[in-house]
């Protein structure tokens, strides 16, 4: 019931214009505002703007909107896509062809990708130190050898997969 009276408080004041529910800018034209600044607002979603695109005319396009008023018939192919560029930015053809602005995010990202590994790169030559003897192939196999040596583990480790008398991995 609250909400009952709220709501028709708000469309009594005017609060939400009817224009306003669906409208997806300002309702009221943008009278003193400077040419960039308008309400112009088209995209696939909402196809009619509020506001024609071009609002300040020039004489030519004054005796267009002149003629427009007239026979549709009189009127030419090119007078008919000027009277439209007037209204509209942009056809829904231009609004749907693809931009070539994928190159440009694709080339960012890889500049990137390239950025990182050279840098990766620089790290691991000169910032990051050598790597300590207990990683050399040398090492490792003197380690196994002492591992066998003492039969460490004999019954489910390393030493139980040597053959001792052999000197060589049982199969």
């Amino acid at each position: 019931m609250l909400f009952r009276t709220a709501w028709s408080l708000v469309l009594r004041k005017g609060g939400l214009g009817i224009r306003g529910i669906h409208s997806p800018g300002d309702t009221a034209p943008s009278k003193g505002k400077m040419p960039p600044y308008t309400n112009y607002h088209a995209q696939r979603s909402y196809p009619m703007p509020d506001e024609p695109f071009c609002t300040e005319l020039n004489a030519e396009q004054q005796a267009l909107k002149e003629k427009e008023k007239g026979s549709w018939t009189q009127l030419s192919h090119a007078e008919k896509v000027a009277l439209y560029r007037l209204q509209f930015h942009e056809t829904f053809a231009e609004m749907n062809h693809r931009s070539n602005e994928w190159k440009t995010v694709m080339g960012c990202v890889f500049f990137f990708c390239g950025f990182t590994a050279l840098l990766i790169w620089w790290q691991r030559v000169y910032v990051f130190p050598k790597k300590p003897i207990t990683l050399t192939d040398e090492w490792k196999a003197q380690q196994l050898q002492r591992i066998l040596d003492m039969k460490g583990n004999p019954v489910q480790g390393l030493a139980s997969q040597w053959d001792y008398e052999k000197k060589e991995w049982k199969k």
